[in-house]
Formats: structure tokens, C-alpha cells, sequence
């Protein structure tokens, strides 16, 4: 399939739009309430609201209900990376054109290289919740924005449009993040949660390990995904009952999809072909893709609860849709992903869209 060609015009459209943007990291945006420095990252957990019993006093959770006051400046941020790097790297792999390249290395240079502006590869302070943790393991969720513009990395690499000392710099950067996230207490409680946090934290470590060029990493979350993420997360109809026994069943349903399809594609070998590993008793991604492809092509079928916000907003151009098409020579999924929007502008769209320039995957 020819995703350059389907999707050229939109790719050069962006990153063009992006040429007059400046680098702009999570040190211009100092977090009074966080407990690390401007240079480490922070973000408190969405669904925390002030306690009207005590309004000063710890926050308490409203699930699915994101708190608009709570600080978001560096995810909002992070995002806007997501966004601009990968374009980059994408135009340059459709044009060929250097300059898409150049614009992509300096955003880089000032969120991994530059000591002025660099983010720690750390998330020691993410998710906090006033009055109770100045930072959770949930919060290497956030990270998910990192794992396009990795994969960038390893684009431009690889074509030589950057230099080796930026591409060891960078590499450095992740390899450090990726200890952190495997050895660090946050990061083996995200790893261990059987929800989509988990299915996040072995596409992130995956990707980044990719990158980083950590093959240990590589075979453990390739056991990882047929050995707890499958069984504990995939029943054997092909839901998935831990999200669909949250508010938002259909947004996280969709969201946890996109992420093991992802790690099928990034992870599947001749040898090892994700996409048709299953349980004994059939549970797999053949069996997840069958059973949300109608709920996708047609949500007025959904049976189960509406999500209790954003319900409108989805569904976007679920990159499963794709990768599963090609894995199972599927041409209707193929088909519904081109008729979805691609370039979704709501930020909790965004925020669960973490992979929207498949030619850096497909063609790559």
C-alpha cells in the first residue's frame, strides 16, 4: 500500500504549517506546585477534583471527568512535539526536501540536547495529585507523545539527515529514559498495571528500545505481549472488559486497540508474528480487531454505556485499522481507516492519538 501517495498532501500541508513554529519546551512553563525543577517534566492526574467536603484539603477522583484547572502546560506542550517532529520527519521521507529535516533537529536539539531547555529523562513528578503524591507510575502514560517522535529519530537517522553526534546525543537521551522506566519503582508499577497503562508502558520500551538499539528490551516485551498483556487484557469474544468497565468504554476500548496493534507492528518478526499469536481459547488481536471493527464502522451499534465525555469526538483514524488491514490483508479495515479523520483537533483526541504519521511506520 502506497501510504506516501495517500497521504502527501496532508503530510506537506503540516509541516509546512509548522516551519514558522519555534522550539518550545516544558522550561517555559514553570509548575508552581510541582515538586522538581524546570527542567523535569509534570502533570497532575486528570480525573482529581477539589474535595467539596474540603475544598483545601486533598483532591478526590471522579473517573472519566477531566479537571480543566489542573496544570497540563508541559503535556499540551509535549503533544505540540508529537505533532511538529513527526510531520517533519514525514515530509522529509515523502520530499525529500533537507529543510523538513533541519526544522525537525533543532525541536529535537532543545527538548533532549540543549542544557538550557533539555526535559530530564525521567517522570519522577507526573500525574500528581494535590495533597496526596507529587508524582505516579501512571504517569509514564504521558510519555506515549514520545514514542512518534522516537520513531522520527530513527527515520532521519537512518537516511542520514542528521548528524551521528545529534543521533548519539539522542539516542543517549532515550537509552537513559529507558533505564529509568524499566529499573525505577514508577516505572515496574506501570509495567505491572493490566489496564492500557500496561499495554503503554510495553509500546513505549519497545519503541524506545528500538531505537536505543536494547534487544533484551526488544524479547522481553515481545514476551510481555503474548504472556500478560493478551490473557489479562483480551477476552475471548476479543473485548477488552478491564476498559469497557470504565466511564469512557468506547474511547479506551479504541485507545487500547490502537496501542496493541502498534505493538504487534512495531514488534512482529517472521519468526514471531504478533498478530497471530492468541490463547487457547482464541483470545488475540485477530479477535480484538473483529470485535470493535463494527463498533468503529458504525458506533450507533455501540451496546454498551456512552463514554460520559467526548462520546462525539471518536471515532478518529484508529491507526489499527491500518496496521491490522495489512497484517490480515484485511481491504475493509483498510478502507474505513481512509474514510476517518486523520488530524483530529480536540485535545482529548489528541491525547489518546499518539501514532498519525503511518508512513513513518508502514513505509519505514
Amino acid at each position: 500500500m502506497d501510504i506516501a501517495g495517500n497521504d502527501r498532501e496532508r503530510i506537506v500541508l503540516a509541516a509546512d504549517r509548522y516551519l514558522e513554529e519555534a522550539p518550545l519546551t516544558i522550561t517555559a512553563f514553570p509548575a508552581s506546585r510541582s515538586a522538581g525543577g524546570i527542567h523535569d517534566y509534570y502533570s497532575e492526574g486528570d480525573y482529581w477534583w477539589p474535595d467539596p467536603e474540603d475544598p483545601e484539603g486533598p483532591y478526590i477522583r471522579r473517573d472519566g471527568m477531566s479537571n480543566p484547572d489542573n496544570f497540563n502546560e508541559h503535556r499540551q506542550v509535549m503533544v505540540r512535539l508529537s505533532l511538529i517532529v513527526p510531520a517533519f520527519a514525514a515530509a522529509y521521507v515523502v520530499t525529500g526536501n533537507a529543510t523538513y529535516a533541519e526544522h525537525a533537529r533543532k525541536h529535537l536539539r532543545a527538548w533532549f540536547i540543549d542544557e538550557g531547555t533539555r526535559m530530564n529523562p525521567n517522570l519522577l513528578y507526573a500525574q500528581a495529585i494535590k495533597g496526596r503524591v507529587t508524582g505516579r507510575g501512571v504517569g509514564i502514560i504521558d510519555t506515549i507523545h514520545l514514542i512518534e517522535v522516537a520513531r522520527s529519530i530513527k527515520t532521519l537517522a537512518a537516511s542520514g539527515a542528521m548528524p551521528p553526534e545529534a543521533v548519539e546525543a539522542l539516542k543517549g537521551w532515550f537509552a537513559e529514559y529507558l533505564r529509568w522506566m524499566t529499573t525505577h519503582a514508577y516505572g515496574i508499577d506501570e509495567r505491572d498495571r493490566t489496564n492500557n497503562h500496561g499495554s503503554c508502558w510495553v509500546l513505549q520500551v519497545a519503541v524506545f528500545a528500538q531505537l536505543a538499539g536494547d534487544q533484551e528490551q526488544l524479547d522481553y516485551c515481545r514476551e510481555r505481549f503474548k504472556t500478560v498483556l493478551v490473557p489479562n487484557q483480551i477476552a475471548e469474544d476479543g473485548s477488552f472488559p478491564l476498559e469497557l468497565a470504565r466511564t469512557k468504554p468506547y474511547n479506551y476500548s479504541l485507545f487500547n486497540l490502537d496501542i496493541l496493534a502498534s505493538i504487534c507492528q512495531v514488534l512482529s518478526t517472521a519468526e514471531n508474528n504478533l498478530w497471530e499469536y492468541a490463547t487457547p481459547d482464541g483470545a488475540g488481536m485477530r479477535k480484538a480487531m473483529q470485535f470493535m471493527y463494527p463498533f468503529i464502522a458504525d458506533k450507533s451499534i455501540w451496546p454498551y454505556p456512552p463514554d460520559v465525555m467526548y462520546f462525539d469526538k471518536f471515532p478518529i483514524r484508529q491507526i489499527s485499522l491500518l496496521f491490522a488491514g495489512l497484517a490480515y490483508q484485511n481491504a475493509e479495515y483498510i478502507a474505513l481507516w481512509r474514510t476517518l479523520n486523520p488530524d483530529p483537533t480536540e485535545r482529548e483526541a489528541l491525547r489518546s492519538y499518539p501514532l498519525r504519521q503511518p508512513v513513518l511506520w508502514v513505509n519505514g
